[in-house]
């Protein structure tokens, strides 16, 4: 039984664009592995970017420095 956790910052992902990925993910493992996708687990975690670190900063931080 596959388990994939996709984790990405709280940005506004959609509720179709998280349907895509849990469909194109779960796809993907029947092509490449031959998994089931009945027993295929895909779970999306939305980070805030204050809880993202790059480089020794969060996410919000260096994109703040960007603008």
């Amino acid at each position: 039984m596959p388990y994939v956790n996709i984790k990405v910052t709280k940005e506004g992902v959609t509720p179709e664009q998280k349907a895509k990925l849990i469909q194109g993910v779960t796809q993907l493992l029947v092509d490449v592995l031959g998994k089931n996708p009945q027993t295929t687990v895909v779970v999306i975690e939305e980070i805030d970017t204050d809880n993202w670190g790059i480089g020794g900063e969060s996410v919000t931080v260096r994109r703040q420095r960007k603008q």
